[in-house]
């Protein structure tokens, strides 16, 4: 086979100016078109997400205050109980010095009629030697 042989294809004519202006607008459209859709697309579903969420979070704070003031109901209720406890720890300590003053007047007393007992002749010791509670 030659050359001359193989037939030769006509080639395309080139476009012209206004033809590639209105290519290229038609691909950009294009192009836009497909971006702005997708991007669109994901604010809607990111829109869509906040708005659930905030009601979401809504929700959650309506259970948090409530949650509160179930606690601060609770703490006064600890805070008495303390308090009860801080008042008969107080009077525990009131009536162990109440007893304790009252063991020093009887020991007053006892030493005082020892020693009445003594002047009047009828020294008697008690069973413990005259101490009382380790004291005379």
């Amino acid at each position: 086979m030659s050359a001359s042989a193989l037939p030769v294809q006509p080639t395309p004519p080139s476009p012209t100016p206004q033809q590639t202006a209105e290519a290229r607008a038609a691909f950009t459209a294009s192009l836009l078109s497909a971006g702005t859709s997708t991007v669109q697309c994901d604010l809607q579903h990111r829109a869509a997400d906040l708005h659930a969420n905030s009601a979401a979070i809504d929700k959650q704070e309506q259970a948090l205050l409530k949650e509160t003031k179930n606690l601060g109901k609770e703490s006064d209720k600890w805070q008495k109980v303390v308090d009860d406890g801080a008042r008969g720890v107080k009077e525990t300590g009131d009536v162990q010095n109440w007893a304790e003053m009252l063991e020093r007047d009887l020991c007053v007393l006892e030493d005082t009629m020892a020693m009445v007992d003594e002047e009047h002749g009828n020294a008697t010791k008690p069973a413990d030697g005259g101490l009382a509670n380790g004291r005379r």
